[in-house]
């Protein structure tokens, strides 16, 4: 009988996804945003997290994925 598969898929990249909510004014800021920039909602978001993480826990800003 083969394993069971536990529904989530191995991403090829090995980086973990997650799910985020936003209220509308703040994702059509995001859109605007990325849309200025020509970059994915989700690079100003990943850019944004690193930022976050290297000001809360100086030792690992210099940490890349």
């Amino acid at each position: 009988m083969p394993p069971k598969k536990s529904g989530k898929k191995k991403r090829e990249s090995g980086m973990p996804r997650t799910s985020v909510s936003f209220p509308p004014e703040v994702y059509k800021t995001l859109e605007d945003l990325a849309a200025r920039k020509k970059v994915s909602i989700g690079w100003i978001v990943r850019d944004a997290v690193e930022k976050y993480v290297a000001d809360q826990w100086p030792l690992f800003s210099n940490l890349k994925a």
